[in-house]
């Protein structure tokens, strides 16, 4: 069932067509994601579909009963309020019900006339079944498990003093927690650390029930999310069916046709301009036809090629030692982040770095800069080891500079190994024409401010680099530009990613911080990319889980099997805690189905992990390229993941039902 139609839709800014004509549907529960280059319009096509922005021409029919909502990249918040109060501003209608209802409760246990009892009793059947229809009766519950999954631990603290980062998560929870019928979210993943990513990417994918618009260049979350993808280029919006990585392979197959089609179009030209030549005498009406046939596709313009930053860093020779860390600790603000880390630097090594936000990810890379000194521990640079840096938040860059000055300075042309290249032609090759050269940074997108970035980086001289969150803000064309230049780069390099995408493909080792309670956080080295990491992190999840089962079971029969646990008897002489004097909320009617279906899920989950497992051992697979193996063993890390939740989710609700009885 549609619940928005596009019909030649066109939108122009300043002199330029962003995009011109574009028709297509999203129907109910779809989700769709929209990628392209920075600049493409993709925000702005975005804004215009959410009602923000009005189109040129075209229409949009919107279904009258469904609800939209849009994520902003810098969304507004208001002042004065608190994060729990911004959360739940939609769920004010929900909230009235659940206020009504219990007063219909009271009223019900206070009156004795059957008259009155009967009424009260309809209006409760009714405005129970709104609350059903709201969503269920546990809304606020899940709203405040969302904005914890968001990694926003205070709930109460204001809105005004939260970062820009903090502020998109509230309002991305905020969006959860209404959610609409149709949500367009603009670069969700930003400023979000890799757990809380694959948290929003289980949660969309299973969970959310609208249908999504997902504009982002988070090719994972693109292709583990979305079920169809549009691609706006050059003004024009294609549709492809699948995720991300089988837009890849019909995108490659589109190009490949309009390249067939733009030869055959070049080989009936020279065909009937040597005919034009020879000035036929008679010309009959099928002379004239072919004529005709000829100026039309002379006219007929030829497909744009797509223009993609040419990335390139020649190495610094690098000598025995590049860097070597020695039982360092860091703090920020009083707060310890990390200690007794030791690492040393290979020559040729990648490593990527994650973990959750304010674990001490940016101060190590500030650390090694000199920055920051550590309270603990030395950082020891080989002779040989020179530095390059890029910043998480760009925020060196000049406002009022010209994209030239920020990039160069003065210089007239860089040093690429032995090539020396004007410094127009330079920055030409990070997508910055003549004209673009002479803009201020003030006028540019994230994306082009990334790119100046990078520009700056790449014309140093170095053999180590420091790389925090290098694809904020850039397009998929451009990430794969800087993942290849990683892999050709022969120097080093420690990157601090959210993309798995690109961990998966850069990375050859992992520094994994994970948080301890409330205490310094726990760093560990894993060889491999993040796939690798993650399945050992499932594996040992799993190890963990099953002895604390086997530890459970092994009490229940000691004391005599879970029927007397759960009976209340007397289990030991020891102080209860309390958490165990605390007792467990009931299941709700929505969890009650919930767990009934569970097994089935769990045992279709785990038939299929011995699907892919199969397949896995299939030497054909690994023939070629190998993306058919990469994508079996991503689909087998996501189906192991959801194994895991889904038994966590099991227990979690048997160990509520059996207390509830």
């Amino acid at each position: 069932m549609p619940i928005l139609d596009v019909t030649e839709l066109t939108k122009n800014v300043a002199d330029r067509t962003l995009f011109s004509e574009v028709t297509f549907t999203i129907r109910r529960g779809e989700k769709i994601g929209l990628v392209g280059h920075n600049g493409s319009g993709k925000s702005t096509l975005g804004r215009v579909l959410a009602g923000l922005e009005e189109p040129d021409s075209g229409r949009i029919a919107r279904r009258r009963d469904a609800t939209f909502d849009y994520l902003a990249q810098e969304p507004r918040l208001g002042v004065g309020r608190t994060i729990r109060e911004v959360v739940l501003e939609s769920l004010a209608e929900w909230g009235a019900l659940r206020t009504r209802f219990d007063a219909l409760t009271e009223a019900l246990s206070a009156s004795s006339d059957p008259a009155e009892l009967a009424r009260l009793a309809s209006e409760q059947a009714e405005v129970g079944e709104a609350l059903e229809h709201q969503g269920g009766w546990e809304r606020d519950h899940e709203a405040e498990a969302t904005i914890g999954h968001l990694g926003l631990p205070d709930p109460d603290r204001l809105v005004e003093t939260l970062s820009g980062g903090e502020a998109r998560r509230v309002a991305l929870a905020r969006l959860l927690v209404a959610s609409p019928d149709l949500a367009i979210l603009d670069e969700p993943t930003n400023h979000l650390d890799v757990e809380t990513i694959e948290w929003l990417e289980e949660h969309l994918s299973e969970r959310y029930p609208g249908a999504l618009l997902l504009i982002s260049h988070d090719r994972s979350v693109l292709d583990r999310v979305t079920t169809r993808t549009l691609e706006i280029h050059d003004g024009t919006v294609h549709s492809y069916d699948g995720g991300y990585g089988t837009y890849l392979l019909a995108k490659a197959e589109r190009e490949a046709h309009a390249e067939r089609a733009e030869r055959n179009r070049q080989n009936f030209l020279r065909r009937e301009v040597e005919w034009l030549r020879r000035a036929p005498k008679a010309r009959s009406t099928k002379q004239k036809a072919r004529i005709a046939r000829a100026h039309a596709a002379q006219d007929r313009e030829a497909p744009r090629e797509e223009r993609q930053a040419d990335l390139s860093l020649r190495s610094e020779r690098q000598g025995k030692t590049i860097l070597e860390i020695s039982n360092l600790a860091l703090e920020r603000d009083g707060r310890r982040l990390f200690e007794g880390l030791d690492l040393a630097l290979r020559p040729g090594e990648r490593i990527g770095i994650v973990g959750p936000n304010g674990c001490g990810k940016t101060s190590l890379l500030l650390a090694l800069t000199g920055v920051l000194s550590p309270v603990e521990g030395e950082i020891v640079q080989g002779t040989n080891t020179k530095i390059g840096y890029l910043d998480q938040a760009r925020g060196d860059l000049d406002d009022a500079a010209t994209v030239r000055e920020a990039a160069l300075g003065d210089a007239t042309e860089v040093a690429i190994g032995a090539e020396r290249v004007p410094a127009a032609h330079y920055l030409e090759r990070f997508l910055f024409d003549r004209k673009q050269q002479r803009l201020r940074v003030s006028e540019l997108s994230g994306g082009e401010r990334a790119r100046v970035c990078l520009a700056r980086l790449l014309a140093l001289k170095c053999n180590l680099l420091l790389l925090d969150e290098p694809t904020n803000d850039l397009d998929v064309a451009t990430l794969s530009a800087l993942e290849a230049m990683l892999v050709d780069f022969g120097g080093s390099a420690i990157l601090v990613s959210h993309d798995r995408w690109m961990l998966d493909r850069v990375a050859t080792s992992i520094l994994a911080f994970e948080r301890v309670d409330e205490g310094p956080a726990r760093v560990e080295l894993h060889a491999g990319g993040y796939s690798d990491y993650r399945e050992r992190r499932l594996r040992r999840a799993r190890e963990s889980t099953r002895d604390t089962r086997d530890t459970r079971d092994a009490r229940e029969r000691k004391i005599g099997g879970p029927a007397e646990a759960a009976s209340g008897r007397k289990l030991s002489t020891a102080p209860a805690s309390a958490s165990a004097r605390t007792t467990p909320r009931r299941l709700s009617a929505a969890e009650r189905r919930e767990l009934e279906g569970l097994v089935d899920e769990i045992e279709q989950a785990e038939t299929r992990v011995r699907e892919l497992q199969n397949a896995l051992a299939d030497s054909g697979v690994y023939q070629g390229d190998g993306s058919k193996a990469l994508a079996l063993r991503d689909a087998l890390v996501a189906e192991e993941v959801r194994v895991s939740r889904l038994s966590a989710r099991w227990e979690e609700l048997e160990v509520r039902a059996a207390a509830g009885a």
